[in-house]
């Protein structure tokens, strides 16, 4: 594995371009206020006044159509949706954007699945943050940066695999750790860790612990504080040092049931799941499930929003957090700005 840092990247290769940040979710207005910060040249591709319109010129950016920021820019980032760019890239990237420009990509998904075919005279790149952009832009802001993965699809130029650093780097990247790996790599791995430990696993696991305790009759708030605000707690002891930090930061008491119980809750059924999972995810069954729900209009995952907005665990949580300003004084996420 190779890893590059601030030294290893050469800035002015962005800095004589262009840049266009296509969309202004949560790693859009990250990057586009991460590269403007370190001297980058950016603007902004939005629908005509759409919702993020107003959040983007809030920010003082540069705001245009997608199709004119496209037309005016050397590196066109696309940070929308996974299940819209490739519709974006065929109207309004594929018509306007120059010849031998930089496409770059914060997922592989859209590439390794073959959702689009870039142009042959592009240089495909990607630069994959390992955070939500709300880490991005909060960690770059206080002077640090997140480690970002880099990888070369289509390398027309000769010099992709640089300018990627570069614009890794002007994230705040090559402050932390700029892995280099490949389109198939990243999608694949970055799927199966949010099904099966960040996203999915562990909000399966948050909900079961809080309902088997308050099917027990504990009160819903005491089993709140055990399964899902505490969670936090641990997660930032093994982000600090890795597990045996957190092992050292917790009780003997602690540490002795996890030896115990852990591997009744992960079990060989478990892990066959997870074997199963990551196949789903390497022949492309997950892909062809998430792209058929799209064109559907996300009809699953509006019903599971719902149901998961009426689970018991969200009004109670709702109620204590307000017990706790703190939490919202410091939010990652503000829906009013990104």
């Amino acid at each position: 594995m190779k890893v590059f840092y601030d030294k290893d990247a050469d800035l002015s290769l962005l800095k004589s371009r262009k840049v266009a940040i296509i969309g202004f979710g949560s790693q859009g207005h990250a990057h586009a206020q991460n590269l403007r910060e370190s001297g980058i040249d950016v603007r902004v591709g939005l629908r005509q006044k759409g919702a993020s319109w107003a959040k983007a010129e809030a920010a003082q950016l540069q705001v245009r159509t997608v199709a004119q920021a496209v037309a005016e820019a050397d590196l066109v980032m696309m940070l929308i949706p996974d299940e819209t760019i490739a519709d974006v890239y065929r109207a309004e990237v594929e018509p306007n954007i120059r010849q031998g420009a930089v496409l770059a990509f914060a997922h592989g998904f859209n590439i390794h699945y073959g959702q689009l075919e870039p142009r042959a005279d592009l240089d495909v790149i990607m630069i994959a943050p390992k955070a939500p952009g709300h880490t991005v832009r909060a960690t770059y802001s206080a002077g640090g940066g997140v480690p970002s993965l880099v990888a070369v699809a289509q390398d027309r130029s000769g010099n992709s695999h640089n300018i990627a650093l570069a614009y890794a780097a002007a994230i705040g990247s090559g402050r932390a750790g700029i892995i280099e790996t490949n389109f198939r790599e990243e999608t694949e791995t970055d799927l199966f860790g949010e099904q099966v430990v960040l996203c999915g696993g562990m909000v399966e696991l948050v909900k079961a612990g809080f309902d088997t305790l308050v099917d027990a009759g504990y009160a819903p708030e005491m089993a709140y504080f055990e399964c899902l605000h505490e969670l936090k707690l641990m997660v930032d002891l093994m982000y600090e040092g890795g597990i045996a930090t957190m092992n050292y930061g917790i009780s003997n008491n602690a540490e002795f049931g996890e030896y115990r119980v852990g591997p009744k809750i992960i079990t060989d059924q478990t892990r066959q799941a997870m074997r199963d999972v990551l196949a789903e995810v390497q022949n492309g069954e997950y892909a062809k499930a998430f792209i058929l729900e799209s064109r559907a209009g996300g009809p699953v995952l509006r019903s599971r929003r719902r149901l998961d907005a009426e689970h018991p665990i969200e009004q109670v949580g709702a109620k204590l957090r307000a017990m706790m300003p703190w939490i919202a004084r410091n939010r990652m996420v503000d829906t009013s700005r990104n």
